[in-house]
């Protein structure tokens, strides 16, 4: 149900977009938001990628590596969470040079975004783990399975399922929170539209359109996180039934 729901509001959300685009005072600035869109779907996507990775090698590291590294991890962790992730940008793109090590705008995002949802991400992958009954560890010990074979085939799919809906959450954070790559001068969606609307003053109808855009890339998040949780639902049903 809440799927067709979320289904509907993105079919309504890209009617009202198309509608608009019917105006001629609305159609003079889609191609270009549409451009925009293009970039922050782009850095969301690969953003995306790191943060799913940094969180899953960090929540592990946290759980099982060696001190040191746990350490390490935890440090991670800490300054990505308890730092803006407009610092964190900044820091990448402005800071990194003075150590001689210079970056393109459109990595420092990807990076600085990833890293940052990756540290909150950490937290969920290592609470799903560790919410998993603790008679599944006891009989994947029983089986005589190496802590390897047990994540992979007793704990981390058990623990995927759990971990779904606050990834959406922070999947849309990441959405969200690419507008500030406008400050590094990359043109996504959010700097197409100051450059617009600074030039045109034309402000009610870039920012609706510019809303509009951000609430369909979002709902597309929403709707694919939910189908996955829906089939991560249906497979541990199944599971439990066999």
């Amino acid at each position: 149900m809440w799927i067709r729901m979320l289904a509907a509001m993105l079919a309504a959300t890209l009617l009202l977009i198309l509608l608009l685009s019917l105006n001629d005072e609305y159609w003079l600035f889609l191609p270009g938001l549409l451009q925009g869109a293009v970039l922050t779907v782009e850095i969301t996507l690969l953003a995306a990628i790191v943060a799913i990775f940094m969180a899953f090698v960090a929540a592990l590291a946290k759980l099982y590596a060696p001190l040191p590294i746990r350490w390490l991890s935890s440090a991670y962790i800490e300054i990505f969470r308890g730092t803006s992730a407009l610092v964190q940008l900044f820091w990448l793109y402005f800071v990194l040079p003075q150590f001689g090590v210079s970056l393109d705008a459109f990595v420092v995002a990807v990076l600085a975004l990833g890293l940052n949802i990756g540290a909150y991400g950490a937290e969920v992958v290592r609470g799903a783990i560790i919410s998993v009954a603790r008679g599944q560890w006891e009989a994947s010990v029983a089986l005589n399975m190496s802590r390897g074979q047990m994540l992979r085939r007793i704990i981390l799919p058990q623990a995927f399922a759990a971990m779904i809906p606050p990834w959406g959450n922070l999947l849309i954070e990441l959405v969200k929170s690419t507008s500030l790559v406008s400050l590094i001068t990359l043109a996504d969606l959010t700097l197409k539209a100051q450059q617009m609307n600074q030039t045109t003053l034309k402000t009610v109808q870039v920012f609706t359109l510019v809303l509009l855009i951000y609430l369909a890339i979002s709902l597309t998040v929403t709707i694919a996180m939910r189908v996955l949780e829906q089939r991560a639902g249906q497979g541990m049903t199944r599971g439990k039934a066999a």
